[in-house]
Order: structure tokens, then C-alpha cells, then sequence
């Protein structure tokens, strides 16, 4: 392994967060026969029976985010007039500090995502009741990063940075669920679904509590404290032997590259679904959905951190180029400085910590339906969903107009407003007896760059097929 596999992991790492967001076509929540209803509430139930395509039934890939390619990447003002390049980063001393700063929010700035491929899936009426059982591939991303970091970044200046802590992680698994629902009388109906869950990997690195102190006249102090956790079988990281620069300190190890021998199961865990819905009248209907609970327990957890030894810079006092005059050299203080941005700075192998348990973070998805009742073939409907996890935490509120044109046919438009951004999403369902198709997305891909890039962090898409009968 080399060290280029370093920088794919912080690559990964980068775009992660240890939960992210449920799976589920949210555009769909109110679209009749779109056979994976059940993903965002178990209480919901097909009329058909299905098998999906394997590895084809549902793919559903979202990315949600309050930052994106457009606030990093900007036009560069010295173009063409000194500069041969178009593009810059917001990091160019040309571009003024607020142009620079001002597309990231002052709170916390996140990317999240989320990857699931259905690879089996059946829904079926049995046991008086509607059943599914599915197995899906899962991966989830993201990252959390404070204003203050890209501030402190851009317009370093004599004053505190309190950065605060840097989030990020990854967390791949599959999952074996098996779904139940049931009418219990007119009104309600209720369900449930049970999920193993096998742990492929997960990685989590964090920088806590993190300051840049520049007030002060007479000193400079960098603090805080960096950890990165891997749980994956297999996965170790290398060091190597480094000497200080003052001889008298001696050496220290040094995280540099990591190994990974083989790839396995490296956690089981298990994690429940609930969900009801009621029907108030023959225009209005409730429900309600409580997912994602559950954890996965961790075989190993490879950990790496720095001291926490904080970084101080005084300055350089009575320095002289060599000891001839009296003062301290400069190469001596320059080393002392050095060693002590080391230790600062450096990850050091802390060994397997004898594994770990992790939350997957619950969803909470609450909807109202509305059926018009001069016709019938469209409905209105309303979802708020929280998603419940720490400091990725975030909430949407989606409204969406359904239409169901033929009676194998429908699909609808929404609008959502949530932690990020605005979004409009739309699906189209198409259900004959024997075949089943539909395509969505909750975000519509806005503009690109030259490169293809999205602009925005914010996509969706999803799509599948299923056989019906």
C-alpha cells in the first residue's frame, strides 16, 4: 500500500459522515404502487405483488449539501490580464474576503450522501398481511465543517479563530430485512420491519474543539486534537521512525500509509423500522415512521490521534545567525519550533481498540394526504422528515401535487425546503400488471461546470424495475 492510498482514505473520509440520510425516494412517499413505499414507511403496503430486477430494483443515490464546487471554485479576477488560468480557489488573495466567504453558511457546512442498491427485494400478500423481504447495499458520506475553519483559511488575521470540531466519516453495510404490515380496521393500518445488518467498514475522523489564537501581541497558539477511528477487517496503518530535529528529543513514530489485508465482515448489528397510517376520512389520511433504529457493533477500531499538545509561536528573540554574538542561532530556535509543530500535527498508532458500537441515526417521517375530492385522481400531500444524528442532524419539509392519470400510471411534483437549500424534485410510476418502472429524483440537477462538475451539492436519483404480478 502506498502512500497514495493515504490520500484516497482522506479523500473518503473528506466526503463522510457516520449517518447520513435513510434511504427512499421521498418524491414517492405519496405515489401509489411505487413498489418501495415501504422504505420510508413499513406500514405501506402494494396491491401488486413484486420481485425486483436484481441489483436493478431500486438504486438510490442522493447527495444533500450547504456548500458545493461553485464556493470553492471561482473565476479568477486576474484572468487574462496575468494569469493564464480561468479558474481559482476563494483562498486567491484577489478575491476580496466577503465575495470569498459568502456562500458558506455561518453555522456548520455539510455534504452528505447517501448510495443504497437494492441487490433482492419481494413484496407479497401473506400471513394476512403485506410481507417484504429485501437485501441492500448501503454506503453513506459526508462531512461537517465550521464557517470559522474556511474563514480562518481565507482572512488569517491577528485575532482568535475558536474553530470548534471537524466532522467526517464513512460507513458501508448490507442489510437483510424482512417487513410486515397489517390492516388493523378501517382506519389504521400498521407495520414493522426487522433488519440484520453486516458491517463491511467505517471510518470517522474528528478534530475537537480546534483554535487558532492570533490576538495576542506577544504569541501565536494553535490547539487541538485529531483522531481518526477505522474499523475494517483487515486494516492496519504503517508508521515510521522519524527523529526530532533537536538530537536531545530523540524520535517519535509517525503514521505515514495504511495496509488493508483482505476485505471481510467487520460488524454485525441489527435495526428496526415502525410505521402507521390512518385514515381520518375519505379525503384525508395521516401517517407516521420511525426508522433506522438500531447500531452496528464493530469486530476492531484501528485508531490513530495526535498529543493534543498545543503549538506555540512566540517569535524570534536576541536571534542571531550564529552563536559568535551571543544570541540563540536561528537554526536552533527554528528546530524548537519544528519539533514542537510535530507534536502538535502528527498521528501517532494507538493500536485496535477492541472494536466499538455505532448508531446508524433515526429518521423521523411525519406526512398528511389530502385527496381531492372533486378528483379523485389527485392527491396533495405533506412530508416532514428529521433526520436524528448528532451534528449531521437535518430536517426537510417537502409539498407535493400527485396525479394518477391512468390506472397504471402516476407520478407527481413537489417543492422542498430543508437544512440546505430548496429543491424540486418529481417521479414517474408506471405499474402495468407483470412490469413495474419508475424514475425520480428529489433534487433536480442544477447547473455544471465546464468539467461536468455539479455547481451544487445537492442530486438525486433514482430509479428501478421490478416484475408484478
Amino acid at each position: 500500500m502506498t502512500r497514495r492510498h493515504i490520500y484516497i482514505l482522506a479523500a473518503a473520509m473528506s466526503l463522510a459522515c457516520s449517518g447520513a440520510m435513510a434511504q427512499g425516494l421521498h418524491s414517492a412517499y405519496f405515489t401509489d404502487e411505487y413498489k418501495f413505499r415501504h422504505t420510508m414507511n413499513p406500514a405501506f403496503a402494494n396491491e401488486q405483488n413484486y420481485v425486483a430486477i436484481p441489483a436493478l430494483g431500486n438504486i438510490n443515490i442522493n447527495t444533500r449539501g450547504n456548500f458545493g464546487y461553485q464556493d470553492i471554485v471561482m473565476d479568477n479576477p486576474m484572468y487574462p490580464a496575468t494569469s493564464d488560468k480561468r479558474m481559482t480557489t476563494f483562498m486567491n488573495p484577489y478575491i476580496s474576503a466577503g465575495d470569498a466567504l459568502d456562500g458558506f453558511s455561518s453555522g456548520r457546512n455539510r455534504i452528505i450522501g447517501d448510495v443504497g442498491v437494492t441487490l433482492l427485494s419481494a413484496g407479497f400478500k401473506a400471513f394476512g398481511g403485506y410481507n417484504t423481504v429485501e437485501i441492500t447495499s448501503r454506503t453513506q458520506f459526508g462531512v461537517s465543517l465550521p464557517y470559522e475553519l474556511f474563514e480562518f483559511a481565507k482572512n488569517t488575521g491577528n485575532r482568535t479563530y475558536d474553530i470548534g470540531d471537524i466532522n467526517a466519516g464513512a460507513m458501508s453495510y448490507v442489510e437483510l430485512g424482512f417487513g410486515h404490515s397489517r390492516q388493523i380496521d378501517e382506519k389504521l393500518r400498521v407495520g414493522a420491519k426487522f433488519k440484520l445488518l453486516f458491517g463491511l467498514g467505517r471510518a470517522d475522523i474528528k478534530f475537537e474543539d480546534m483554535k487558532a489564537d492570533l490576538a495576542a501581541s506577544n504569541k501565536w497558539v494553535l490547539s487541538g486534537k485529531a483522531t481518526a477511528d477505522v474499523s475494517l477487517k483487515g486494516f492496519e496503518y504503517q508508521t515510521e521512525t522519524k527523529e526530532y530535529n533537536q538530537e536531545q528529543l530523540g524520535s517519535y513514530e509517525q503514521v505515514n500509509d495504511i495496509d488493508i489485508d483482505g476485505f471481510g465482515l467487520g460488524g454485525f448489528g441489527i435495526s428496526f423500522d415502525l410505521g402507521a397510517e390512518y385514515k381520518i376520512n375519505e379525503d384525508w389520511k395521516v401517517s407516521a415512521a420511525l426508522l433506522d433504529l438500531g447500531f452496528i457493533h464493530w469486530n476492531t477500531n484501528a485508531r490513530a490521534a495526535s498529543s493534543g499538545q498545543p503549538f506555540e509561536f512566540d517569535g524570534f528573540h536576541d536571534v542571531a545567525v550564529n552563536d559568535d554574538r551571543g544570541g540563540t542561532e536561528l537554526d536552533d530556535i527554528s528546530d524548537s519550533y519544528g519539533d514542537q509543530f510535530t507534536n502538535f500535527a502528527h498521528l501517532e498508532d494507538q493500536g485496535d481498540e477492541g472494536g466499538r458500537t455505532t448508531g446508524l441515526g433515526a429518521t423521523l417521517n411525519l406526512a398528511v394526504e389530502y385527496n381531492l375530492p372533486v378528483y379523485r385522481q389527485i392527491t396533495f400531500g405533506y412530508l416532514n422528515s428529521t433526520r436524528i444524528n448528532g451534528p449531521y442532524t437535518w430536517s426537510e419539509g417537502r409539498l407535493s401535487a400527485n396525479y394518477e392519470p391512468l390506472g397504471w400510471l402516476n407520478g407527481g411534483v413537489n417543492l422542498s425546503v430543508n437544512s440546505f437549500t430548496t429543491s424540486f424534485g418529481w417521479v414517474v410510476n408506471i405499474h402495468p400488471k407483470g412490469y413495474n418502472f419508475f424514475i425520480g429524483m428529489d433534487h433536480i440537477l442544477g447547473r455544471q461546470s465546464k468539467e461536468g462538475i455539479p455547481l451544487s451539492s445537492n442530486a438525486s436519483l433514482n430509479i428501478g424495475m421490478s416484475v408484478t404480478w
